[in-house]
């Protein structure tokens, strides 16, 4: 993974009904997953966002820039 995709965020929910932690990637629409562990859910969200950038890239579809705090 190229820092580039490091710098997307990731939002992190634990879902105590399917006792799983789903994560969604608010920048790039559609992009969700989820790991049983929150460690699992992280490396999940890595992935997800790196398939994501590639599909997007293959079909030559527009990729939104990560999200960058202000001070």
């Amino acid at each position: 993974m190229s820092n580039y995709e490091e710098q997307y965020s990731m939002n992190i929910q634990y879902d105590p009904i399917d006792k799983i932690y789903v994560v969604t990637v608010p920048e790039l629409p559609g992009c969700h997953t989820h790991g049983k562990t929150y460690e699992e859910a992280v490396r999940q969200g890595q992935d997800a966002i790196a398939s994501w950038l590639a599909d997007a890239k293959a079909a030559g579809e527009a990729i939104p820039p990560p999200r960058v705090l202000t001070r």
